[in-house]
C-alpha cells in the first residue's frame, strides 16, 4: 500500500507544480530564446563562433504590459509572426498607434493606425520585421522583453533604445 500511496502523492504533486508553473508562464512571465543575428549587437554577439546556435541567449518576457498594451518607443518585444503563426520574432518597437515613420529608403511617411505597431531589428540588414510586413497588430504582441538570463556573463536588463530620425511630424 505504500507504492500507490506514493504514487498518488507524487502525482499529486506534480499536476499542481506543473499548473501553477504554466499559470505563471501565461500571465506573468516566461523564457524564450533568441535566435539569428536580427538583434544584434543587443542579443547574440557571439553567434558568429562555430558553435552557431549554441551560443544563442535567453530572455525573460514580461507579460504585464499586454493588461492594457504599454509599450513605449524602444522596448524590445516578442511577438507572432504577422505571416506564420507558429514563428515568434524579437524586434524592437520603433513606432506606436498614430506616429508617423519614414519608410527606409523613401521619401514617404507612414501613419500607424490604431491597434499597430512598427518594429525593427537592431541589425537592419539581416532582420525580417515591418519593414518586409508592414505594421503588425499590438494583439500577435506575447510579451516585452526586460531581461538577458543566459548565458551568465551576458545577464542583465535589456535597455531601451530609441533609433533617432525615424518618426516624423
Amino acid at each position: 500500500m505504500v507504492i500507490p500511496s506514493f504514487l498518488w502523492n507524487f502525482t499529486k504533486k506534480s499536476m499542481t507544480g506543473g499548473l501553477i508553473g504554466l499559470t505563471i508562464s501565461d500571465r506573468y512571465a516566461s523564457v524564450a530564446s533568441v535566435q539569428g543575428l536580427s538583434m544584434h549587437p543587443t542579443f547574440n554577439p557571439g553567434t558568429t563562433t562555430f558553435l552557431g546556435s549554441l551560443t544563442c541567449d535567453h530572455v525573460l518576457v514580461e507579460k504585464f504590459c499586454l493588461e492594457k498594451y504599454k509599450f513605449s518607443h524602444g522596448d524590445v518585444i516578442l511577438f507572432r509572426s504577422p505571416t506564420n503563426h507558429k514563428e515568434k520574432h524579437i524586434k524592437r518597437i520603433i513606432a506606436l498607434p498614430g506616429d508617423r515613420i519614414r519608410i527606409p529608403q523613401s521619401y514617404d511617411a507612414l501613419k500607424i493606425p490604431e491597434g499597430h505597431c512598427w518594429v525593427e531589428g537592431d541589425n537592419s540588414a539581416s532582420s525580417l520585421d515591418s519593414r518586409s510586413f508592414g505594421p503588425i497588430p499590438l494583439s500577435l504582441v506575447q510579451g516585452r522583453v526586460t531581461h538577458i538570463i543566459w548565458p551568465p556573463q551576458r545577464v542583465g536588463e535589456v535597455k531601451r533604445r530609441i533609433p533617432q530620425g525615424r518618426l516624423s511630424s
